[in-house]
């Protein structure tokens, strides 16, 4: 866990999120704390992460999601080193990994 978030304030944010029970609080919610810019960054990159994990290739995910080669490239490096985060989420959706051939 990266010591630099931890902190009573974003621990405070998380306790609230997980008061959330579908996806129309979570729109509430959401939509009022952040900015439609910050919402839509945040969905993009999710879908970022989730196409680089069914195996896509940056051409297909930038032209499907709008996302620049550095955003897709910042996401695949979390993917890689980061916290696994994305993966225990995909794993508890059950997200495909890349059909094999």
């Amino acid at each position: 866990m990266n010591k630099k978030i931890k902190t009573e304030a974003v621990d405070h944010l998380f306790d609230a999120i997980l008061t959330l029970n579908n996806p129309e609080e979570c729109y509430k919610f959401f939509e009022d704390v952040c900015t439609i810019n910050e919402l839509m960054s945040l969905s993009q990159r999710y879908e970022v992460a989730k196409m680089l994990r069914e195996g896509k290739t940056y051409l297909e995910i930038a032209e499907k999601t709008g996302a620049s080669t550095a955003t897709i490239s910042r996401v695949n490096r979390s993917l890689n080193y980061g916290s696994d985060g994305y993966d225990m989420v995909f794993s508890r959706l059950k997200v495909e990994g890349p059909d094999p051939d």
